[in-house]
């Protein structure tokens, strides 16, 4: 692989060199010298100024340097396209292309075969430049002999010819040795002349690479300090620049290279402007902007242009820099007037609680003088004095009295003139509006996309489906645009979705599996996309998807079905490409997002004799009506898969109720903040229905916090609850009320920590989202409780080893993670909840809603467990490594069962009590790993502070085995329980190596529930 790399690359550059020379000689002799300096070149060209600063400021000069006027020709002048990554300049009569070498896989490329050659094609070159100005244009491109040229590579010599009605242009075509030309945006393009604002910035590189330098430059007058700036770094969070280099680089394991996320250097250019560089930047994951950068204060008192420019430099596969041309420059609009007019979008508002639609709120860079807020219905053909109310001192306004169901535009009147325009729909804008009319044939996904388009352009707005089939591909979601999908809507999946995303690394050596001995997790300890499956780390291929948006929502009481052409299998990739679709709704690092039904304020429960869900009412009263939730079916891989996505509402929404096919996971909230769950019916899936996690799916980890979830309903062939199995990243304050389990193959209610991650503060039912006004309720659990500690360890650095060793009798072959410390969860409340039908008994893939117990249904105890490494002397060859805290095990802190109650079904023989479920580790992090557990109420190992209160636990039929078994617990308090123990069981309570156990007020009946009461004795062994 590196032979052939090597040779790959070396040949590339020879070629790009030859035709760099070619082209520059080629340049000398049509220019004659005719070359022109920039005033910008000619200020920073002393020899004083850094060369990297001297690179930069070489190439700043204003946009329209991009067609140079220094041609006479009569024919059209070329521009580059908003996105034309292959395009190095435009200069005169010259169009330099990039010629470069970059890393990149598909999901078909083979493992050795990332290296991909940048040489534009035909079709790339057409559509990457535009005109300059308006008009009908005919294209044409030949070789240097003449010959026409329709398709194929773009080689040094070629020539595009471009006419219009006025004449032709003919422009040489020359290859670069350049790395891909990146866009840079202002976010805010023009501001008022002598006000503060915040000047945001994006920077995207065009190719992904490690350890690049990344130049921006800022023109006179903007003061860049490392106290008034903030970066966000692929994503990982806004920090000041004096910052960058203390910013946490996530959780690692220490085979990864970088030990922070990168420096930050400014410089002063000639010119009087500055030089940002950041150098060290791990650009290998593609996250959106790569940089996004926030000056604060910015005041310019002299109108007129400002022109920032951007480039970067690779480090692999080859050293590259870009162009710093095209759309790695940008201007800022300085003007005497107001020209951040703008329309307040509410964004920390429910959809039911936002303003009516006939009002309006506006916002500017307050400035002296009277202020007159005019409205036009009529696209700017006549403008009124509008009906607001205007806080000229604080530049705010309201507008009220909109007709509704009508396109405004609005502005603002001063003795400077006119600002900008702001537009604003009031209303729902029907999909109608566009051409799409719900037909059950057409593929309305362009159609669907525009309007999404159009509502953003305008400042955002509610898009309108009514009754009828929409046929969606891939539905590209904007900020601030709203999709309401009304009562008798279908929004359904057809194939072709957008394919997976490329990216730096393979996936190949790891896209799913529960083996403890496959090494293809830690093959690349760098490799980020094998540390969790395939579904988690591939985000375009989705019915709906959304990158670095805010405020987005998904509402109304229809249906969106993935009707069968959603994925749910983890071979997804081996599909035919239109058939690669897996997720409904896929969202990275978004914020300010709802997902829902039209919201009710009643608790959502279920009736057990209808099977069905209900809003309770008053005085106990049932709605049976559930016509305002919003139906979701055949939902794929993921119902919603939201990664580094922060202040989510989901609520009000009825899960399969027509069709329980092609769904597996419903909510997965990978290293999510600010979470809201309310109102969940799912009535059958085959995956966790909630599950708060965090993964390594970003290219670096983050930690989850503060979820409410309240009211969820569901029976799944998983967990209804879990926390994991990503735990790459802490997780903490988590507060769940009110579920009812209706069957979980695995455990109702489940907390693990496998990749190292810190869990704490879990609470069931303590009441933080609400009055509890109903008991939870668990059925048809294969657990009910599971509480985990493995030393799985997928993150990013993780190195493991394959180690034979004896536990318990027993040899084990298997891979342990050498360089990661052992997880840690503390501080579990679980309270009020109700259990019974202890068995494996989720209605999915069965014939009938739930099959009775028969005894052939896989059962376990409840459990908490945490985890310990092998003892050295048990390991074949020894224990080779210490972990980096000097951890052997990992104990669960702090455990509260307080007011619950477990019926188990029973059955097992006295001979139980001697089972001793192995440890947890690498593939083996399920319940069904802990095969039969010694006790029937509880087991608990590698516990340290254990409390069981106001509690009972029974069983259907005799079960000898001890109610409660402790191994490695230290310090247990047991109080104020009932419990039933068979004839011949030995005690109440079974422990080995453990101490401080507690115990007060046991009533234990004999051998049947409420038969001759008495306390119980407690073993040791």
């Amino acid at each position: 692989m590196k032979n052939r790399c090597t040779l790959i690359l070396t040949g590339m550059l020879m070629v790009a060199a030859s035709m760099d020379a070619l082209a520059s000689r080629a340049c000398k002799r049509q220019r004659s010298g005719s070359g022109t300096v920039s005033p910008m070149d000619a200020q920073v060209s002393s020899s004083s100024i850094r060369p990297e600063l001297r690179l930069i400021a070489a190439t700043v000069s204003p946009i329209n340097a991009w067609a140079s006027s220094s041609s006479t020709s009569p024919g059209p002048r070329l521009i580059a396209a908003p996105v034309s990554p292959h395009i190095a300049r435009i200069s005169g009569d010259t169009i330099r292309v990039v010629n470069g070498i970059t890393q990149s896989f598909t999901v078909d490329s083979p493992e050795d075969e990332g290296l991909v050659l940048i040489r534009p094609t035909v079709a790339d070159l057409l559509a990457e430049v535009q005109s300059a100005s308006p008009g009908n244009i005919s294209y044409q491109i030949n070789t240097a002999d003449g010959v026409l040229k329709t398709a194929g590579i773009i080689t040094a010599g070629d020539r595009l010819t471009v006419t219009n009605a006025q004449g032709s242009t003919i422009y040489q075509l020359w290859p670069e040795n350049k790395a891909l030309t990146g866009q840079l945006q202002l976010l805010q393009p023009a501001i008022s002349a002598g006000t503060s604002k915040d000047l945001i910035l994006q920077y995207t590189a065009g190719q992904r690479t490690p350890d690049a330098t990344i130049m921006i430059y800022f023109p006179a007058g903007i003061r860049i300090t490392p106290d008034n700036t903030t970066v966000n770094v692929i994503g990982r969070g806004d920090v000041l620049l004096k910052d960058l280099d203390k910013q946490s680089i996530g959780r690692t394991g220490t085979r990864y290279s970088y030990s922070k996320v990168g420096s930050v250097d400014i410089q002063s250019a000639a010119d009087g402007g500055s030089v940002v560089i950041f150098r060290h930047l791990d650009l290998r994951p593609a996250n959106g902007p790569d940089l996004v950068l926030k000056v604060r204060n910015v005041v310019l008192t002299a109108t007129g242009q400002y022109p920032f420019k951007a480039m970067y430099t690779t480090a692999a596969p080859a050293v590259l820099t870009s162009s710093g041309a095209g759309t790695e420059t940008t201007l800022l609009n300085v003007v005497s007037g107001i020209a951040d007019f703008e329309r307040i979008i509410v964004n920390d508002k429910p959809f039911h609680a936002l303003e009516k639609a006939t009002q309006a709120r506006f916002r500017w860079t307050s400035t002296a003088g009277n202020v007159q807020l005019l409205q036009s219905s009529d696209s700017g053909k006549t403008w009124i004095r509008a009906n607001a109310r205007i806080d000229a001192a604080s530049g705010t306004a309201i507008v009220t009295g909109l007709q509704p169901n009508k396109l405004y535009q609005f502005r603002l009147s001063t003795k400077e003139g006119f600002s900008n325009i702001a537009a604003c729909y009031s209303g729902k804008l029907d999909v109608q509006y566009f051409g799409i009319h719900g037909d059950e044939e057409t593929d309305h996904t362009d159609r669907i996309n525009a309007a999404i388009r159009y509502l953003h352009d305008i400042g955002g707005g509610t898009l309108f489906f009514g009754k009828g089939i929409y046929n969606v591909r891939t539905v590209h979601l904007q900020s601030n645009v709203y999709l309401y999908v009304d009562k008798g809507a279908v929004v359904r999946a057809i194939k072709g979705a957008d394919a997976p995303e490329a990216t730096w690394f393979s996936d190949k050596a790891y896209r799913a599996g529960l083996s403890p001995t496959d090494p293809g997790p830690y093959l690349d300890p760098e490799n980020y996309l094998t540390k969790q499956d395939v579904g988690h780390h591939y985000f375009h291929n989705a019915m709906f998807f959304g990158e670095r948006l805010d405020n987005i929502r998904i509402i109304g009481n229809g249906l969106i079905t993935g009707n069968g052409n959603l994925v749910t299998s983890d071979k997804v990739m081996n599909n035919p490409p239109d058939k690669r679709a897996d997720k409904m709704f896929s969202l990275k690092l978004c914020t300010n997002v709802e997902i829902g039904g039209i919201a009710r304020d009643n608790d959502l429960w279920y009736d057990p004799e209808k099977d069905a869900p209900y809003y309770a009412g008053k005085n106990g009263s049932k709605i049976t009506d559930d016509s305002n939730m919003l139906q979701i079916d055949r939902a794929g891989h993921f119902v919603l898969l939201a990664t580094g996505t922060d202040t989510i509402f989901v609520h009000d929404t009825y899960f399969g109720k027509n069709n329980q096919s092609n769904v597996r996971d419903i909510y997965d909230f990978m290293a999510c903040n600010q979470v809201t769950v309310r109102n969940i019916y799912s009535r059958v899936s085959s995956d966790d229905i909630i599950k708060p996690g965090s993964d390594c799916a970003l290219g670096f980890t983050r930690p989850a916090r503060h979820y409410r979830v309240r009211n969820v309903i569901g029976d799944t062939n998983c967990n209804l609850f879990q926390i994991g199995s990503e735990t790459a990243d802490d997780i903490m304050d988590v507060c769940v009320d009110n579920i009812y389990v209706l069957g979980a193959n695995k455990a109702g209610f489940s907390i693990s920590t496998n990749d190292g991650a810190h869990v704490k503060d879990i609470h069931l039912n303590c009441g933080h989202t609400g009055p509890v006004n109903q008991r939870s309720k668990m059925f048809r659990t294969t657990a009910p409780f599971f509480i985990s500690i493995s030393n799985r360890g997928r993150i990013i650095g993780a190195t493991v080893g394959k180690y034979t060793f004896t536990e318990e009798g027993h040899k084990r072959t298997e891979l342990l993670v050498q360089n990661v410390n052992i997880g840690q969860v503390e501080n579990i409340l679980i309270n009020g909840i109700d259990i019974a039908e202890v068995y494996s008994g989720s209605s999915f893939g069965g014939d009938v809603r739930w099959k009775p117990f028969d005894g052939s249904q896989k059962r376990a105890t409840s459990i908490i467990a945490g985890y310990q490494l092998p003892e050295p002397a048990a390991v074949e060859g020894g224990l080779n490594f210490a972990l980096p805290d000097g951890r052997h095990t990992g104990y669960i802190r702090n455990v509260i069962f307080q007011d619950v109650h477990i019926t188990d079904k029973g059955g097992n023989p006295l001979s139980d009590t001697s089972q001793r479920p192995p440890e947890l580790g690498v593939g083996q992090y399920n319940v069904g790993n802990l095969k039969v557990q010694p006790a029937y109420g509880l087991w608990a190992r590698h516990v340290e502070g254990l409390s069981i209160q106001e509690s009972s636990f029974r069983y259907e039929k005799r079960d000898s085995r001890f109610v409660l078994y402790f191994d490695d617990v230290k310090s247990a308090g047991i109080s104020n329980i009932k419990v039933v123990k068979a004839a011949d069981a030995l005690s109440i309570i079974g422990q080995n190596r453990s101490f401080g156990i507690q115990l007060k007020n046991i009533v234990c009946y004999q051998d049947e529930w409420g038969k001759s009461p008495a306390m119980g004795a407690v073993s040791s062994r």
